[in-house]
């Protein structure tokens, strides 16, 4: 009859912060906007590729 040995299991990890791709967020125009406790923010992608976000 074979033995068995048993393997220890890795600690479970805490789940990952979401991910989210901002072009996905701003749609074609380059321009979306986010809801915050009711606050809205304008999420916007400069020509040159960075995130300004505007309340």
């Amino acid at each position: 009859m074979a033995q068995l040995s048993l393997v220890p299991m890795p600690a479970p990890r805490p789940p990952a912060d979401p991910v989210h791709d901002a072009r996905d967020l701003v749609g074609p125009t380059g321009v979306g906007q986010i809801v915050l406790d009711g606050q809205t923010y304008t999420l916007r992608i400069t020509r040159a590729g960075k995130l300004i976000l505007t309340k």
